[in-house]
């Protein structure tokens, strides 16, 4: 995307697709590459990990190769095999020399739902770029103006992770793609999943929970601005 695409006015329309399915989406991007998966444990949500809505272990079943990297200490030393050709180790990417990692001839950086815990996501996103020029990055993020937490405003409630630092739009997303140095870059919306919640649940509530996923996926995809969040294709 060109910078000079939005002009940051407040009235201005913002062409944006409609919302896809994150993990469908990043995964498919993955198929027959070798992916550097950070932050992929997802530590809070462990009951997904047998389960196909587990991000990497969406990306090992299409993927040539998943290098993971987490700060979890839930992480052995050895590590954790994930897969025949996937294995996630112990490592904090914000203190961590990224460039020990550039050998290991990555195609593309996956940070699924990373960038809002980290105290200076766009230090982050500048060392990619220095220790992988010219690979692919796939982000996600949630969106700030979701409509989720727009409806539950209503009611005096807010859904927001306890590790959350920042919110993201599509245009401070914008801003951040420009702040990062990154030449070429794209932004997608993503559906709203309510997986925790349906998994955690049964019976009257598990269908409550259906159906709230689906009445914001339909508002949802007539204003895509509302989309529960963002995933980022950038060239580093």
């Amino acid at each position: 995307m060109d910078a000079s695409t939005l002009k940051f006015d407040n009235l201005e329309r913002i062409p944006v697709s409609r919302p896809v399915d994150r993990l469908s989406y990043i995964a498919n991007a993955c198929t027959g590459r070798v992916v550097l998966d950070i932050g992929c444990l997802d530590e809070t949500a462990l009951i997904k990990r047998e389960t196909e809505h587990w991000l990497h272990g969406r990306i090992a079943a299409t993927a040539t190769r998943v290098i993971g990297i987490d700060s979890s200490d839930k992480i052995p030393d050895g590590g954790i095999a994930t897969g025949m050709n996937s294995r996630i180790t112990r490592m904090d990417v914000t203190d961590a020399n990224l460039a020990t990692l550039a050998d290991q001839a990555v195609d593309v950086i996956v940070a699924g739902e990373l960038i809002e815990h980290l105290e200076h996501p766009l230090d982050f996103l500048r060392k990619l770029r220095a220790a992988f020029p010219g690979r692919e990055l796939i982000l996600s993020t949630p969106n700030g103006v979701t409509l989720a937490n727009t409806v539950l405003g209503t009611i005096g409630c807010e859904v927001q992770h306890p590790d959350h630092l920042h919110n993201y739009t599509f245009k401070t997303l914008h801003t951040t793609c420009i702040r990062a140095g990154f030449e070429e870059w794209e932004i997608i919306p993503y559906r709203f999943y309510a997986t925790e919640m349906i998994l955690n649940s049964r019976g009257a509530k598990r269908l409550a929970a259906q159906v709230v996923q689906g009445c914001i996926r339909a508002v949802s995809y007539v204003f895509p601005l509302m989309a529960f969040g963002y995933i980022v294709r950038a060239k580093l």
